[in-house]
């Protein structure tokens, strides 16, 4: 019952708040809404306020807003006029509406990293070596394992990251290093003995997080793993999360590149099973996961519904993009095709995903 829930909770919400971002824009540039929905399918509970109706649907997974005009710029609803409706309103103005469900997704993602770095802080991987590979210029330069990089050319080093970005910036010149060494095995945290080296760092492929390899400068040695978690205060969580919303938007769009690209199999791409699952395991494990989760689920649906296919809010922007360049709409029996292979082009992409959902779940138990 708990994945259950936490599954509806989480994409239920996700598309709702997409929904609410049409709604909010809509209704600020005065457009008519008709009916807005958390829901799909038959109404529970319903209510009328001004011209809109808000309801409670049967299924709890979305929602949907019934804008004045959408789908036929004659449909004037009862009580409305033809200066509400969606069709009748400047290109930039549609533009505008449609854009605005994607980049809801994208304040949810960040208003939930907010939340994660406010409520358990910021976590930095340290820069303290776990590993040293033997015939690596860390080995060379008589580097150990345990050791903590304090400073590199005279610049503190407070994370991993930090050193990670020094070393490759460093192109292959030498490097000076100020490192903290334990004075024994059992060493507290504040016993230790600062020494410096000198490591000339070499040229050679790794692996990145898309599985490809791209060449940089490295010295040798693997992190330790070892984190500190820093508590932050409500506006220094908000520049946190801006970050950490910021990483996953550039992670996702990479991705979405490097498929396109053939670097990442197709074999990857997953889908509502999968979802389901991943939102189930985190439910079970803790709220910090599954917030975090849901963040990165809502980047990747303002991502996906940008993507300029027509179905999608992505595809409405280009027509709109359209409309606003050359002065005119692109012809209706033009829309209309373009719709239809959009829709061929979703139903193949969601076959592929669960095809592939399927397929994990077989290898897994066999």
């Amino acid at each position: 019952m708990t994945t259950v829930f936490a599954v509806v909770v989480v994409l239920g919400g996700l598309i709702f708040f997409h929904e609410l971002g049409h709604f909010a824009v809509a209704r600020g540039l005065g457009m008519g809404v008709s009916v807005f929905s958390l829901g799909f399918g038959p109404k529970i509970l319903k209510m009328r306020r001004g011209k809109t109706e808000y309801a409670l649907s049967l299924v709890p997974l979305g929602g949907y807003v019934a804008l004045v005009g959408e789908s036929d710029e004659e449909d004037i609803p009862e009580g409305f006029t033809p200066e509400e409706s969606f069709a009748l309103r400047p290109a930039w103005q549609r533009l505008l509406v449609v854009a605005a469900g994607p980049l809801a997704n994208m304040l949810l993602a960040w208003l939930l990293c907010w939340l994660l770095a406010f409520s358990w802080g910021a976590t930095t991987l340290l820069p303290e070596i776990g590993a040293v590979n033997e015939d690596g210029p860390a080995a060379a330069a008589g580097l150990q394992a345990g050791d903590r990089i304090l400073s590199i050319n005279g610049i503190a080093v407070a994370s991993w990251e930090d050193l990670s970005e020094a070393i490759n910036a460093s192109e292959g010149q030498p490097l000076s290093l100020e490192i903290a060494r334990p004075a024994s095995s059992l060493a507290s945290n504040g016993d230790f003995t600062t020494l410096r080296c000198v490591v000339h760092p070499f040229r050679s492929a790794r692996k990145t997080v898309f599985g490809d390899e791209e060449n940089a400068w490295l010295i040798g040695v693997r992190a330790s793993g070892k984190v500190v978690v820093r508590p932050l205060d409500f506006w220094s969580a908000a520049g946190e999360g801006a970050n950490h919303a910021g990483r996953m938007i550039s992670l996702t769009w990479q991705g979405l590149v490097k498929l396109v690209q053939r670097v990442v199999p197709l074999d990857q791409v997953g889908g509502p099973i999968m979802i389901m699952q991943l939102v189930g395991q985190q439910a079970n494990e803790g709220l910090a996961g599954l917030l975090a989760l849901t963040a990165l689920i809502s980047v990747n649906l303002g991502i996906l519904n940008l993507l300029p296919i027509p179905v999608l809010d992505g595809g409405q922007i280009v027509f709109c993009l359209w409309e606003t360049i050359f002065r005119r709409p692109i012809a209706r029996q033009v829309q209309a095709y373009a719709m239809r292979l959009g829709v061929a082009l979703l139903v193949c992409l969601m076959l592929l995903a669960t095809f592939n959902d399927i397929w994990r779940i077989v290898k897994s138990a066999g």
